[in-house]
């Protein structure tokens, strides 16, 4: 390498399981190369949640007019108009990577990753693919062509992308998790101060999660099952609901005799998550691929909704990955409202199902993936640029 800081686009967001990745490798690239050593440019979709949440994470960022397919609604204005959003995004695209000259681009999905990485291949710039799936996805599977290097972060990826360019790494964390597969007595007091519960010996939690903008189908399951949780003096839980479904959420609580329960905390959006997985004894969630990496890491055992409104499907093959290896549950959307809350509250009984639960899961984890990643984009950026 030259003396020169090393310039990479990074591309991903839409939802925070692709932004958080790629912040946290933008964050290992800092650590490792100094902030003199590297310069570093997002590119996202315009309107998305990463042109709000890379500023605020300390980094530059531009916006591409793309946009997904709407595929409950085909026939609509939005998909008439997705392909003249997806020629200027390509063309947008490709100012951005002559103007900034980068050595190497990452791409970590999103609607914006497939024109980046897409007009970088053909300008003769060296790429890296972070796919965070068990289960690649078309865009991926198209660029892998081009791409010289391909972070995964399970088995068995050679069904999709050449065996030569895939580098298992895990997926990159941005977060307070460490030490929290054995959080300190302090921290568990911090934690229960946080969510407003009295630090009890022998109140289990329990944690239900449905990401940052709210899962229909988890907080159909809670307000199903208030009533029961109400009745318990041995669990605690931690519910949230998300930004999108806070109104109506809020309403329900509201029109309920007696409110939200004692035992119950709920808001639309967990600011300190590290805190929830440290009192968390099950968890209830949907399986994308950033929530997977976490609970591998803090060792929680879980019981997946797998959203059935995911391409291709991939959040039931995350989930079944882990449940293969008898570290995760798994119950199917269309049963959740019944099964889901009851089938927690077992687990929370049973003390060595959920010890053999957090000793698999655990095996699973990868600590350090996002310097992994990060050294990914260094050595791709000295074999294959111009440095």
């Amino acid at each position: 390498m030259n003396d020169k800081p090393l310039r990479v686009i990074i591309s991903g967001g839409g939802t925070a399981g692709h932004i958080y990745p790629a912040v946290s490798v933008a964050d290992a690239l800092r650590a490792e190369l100094g902030d003199d050593g590297v310069r570093i440019l997002f590119v996202g979709a315009e309107g998305k949640m990463e042109m709000e949440r890379v500023p605020q994470a300390g980094y530059e960022i531009v916006g591409l007019p793309v946009a997904g397919l709407q595929r409950r609604h085909l026939i609509s204005g939005a998909n008439l108009a997705l392909p003249f959003k997806v020629m200027r995004s390509l063309r947008q695209a490709r100012r951005i990577v002559k103007e900034f000259r980068p050595d190497v681009a990452a791409g970590f999905g999103g609607y914006a990753s497939a024109p980046v990485l897409w007009a970088a291949q053909r300008m003769g710039i060296p790429t890296v693919i972070q796919e965070q799936n068990s289960y690649a996805g078309l865009t991926n599977r198209l660029l892998s062509k081009r791409a010289k290097t391909i972070c995964t972060a399970y088995d068995g990826m050679e069904r999709f992308f050449p065996a030569s360019k895939i580098v298992r790494t895990g997926n990159p964390l941005r977060g307070r998790f460490a030490g929290l597969a054995a959080p300190s007595a302090a921290v568990l007091r911090e934690a229960c101060d946080h969510f407003g519960f009295a630090a009890e010996a022998g109140k289990k939690t329990l944690l239900v999660v449905g990401g940052s903008l709210g899962t229909r189908t988890l907080n159909q399951c809670m307000l199903r099952w208030l009533d029961a949780l109400e009745g318990r003096d041995d669990v605690q839980v931690i519910w949230q609901n998300g930004k999108y479904y806070e109104p109506q959420i809020a309403e329900a609580i509201a029109a309920r005799p007696g409110g939200l329960p004692a035992n119950v905390w709920r808001g639309a959006f967990v600011e300190r998550m590290d805190l929830a997985y440290a009192l968390a004894d099950v968890v209830v969630a949907r399986a994308g691929a950033c929530t997977v990496s976490e609970l591998e890491l803090v060792g929680r055992p879980v019981i997946f909704v797998p959203s059935p409104n995911v391409a291709e499907d991939h959040q039931t093959r995350n989930a079944q990955a882990l449940a293969a290896k008898e570290a995760a549950l798994v119950v199917r959307d269309d049963e959740a409202a019944e099964r889901a809350v009851p089938l927690a509250l077992e687990l929370l009984a049973d003390d060595g199902r959920r010890a053999r639960m957090v000793a698999n899961i655990s095996a699973m984890g990868r600590p350090d993936a996002a310097r992994d990643v990060a050294q990914q984009v260094i050595e791709t950026a000295k074999k294959y640029g111009e440095r």
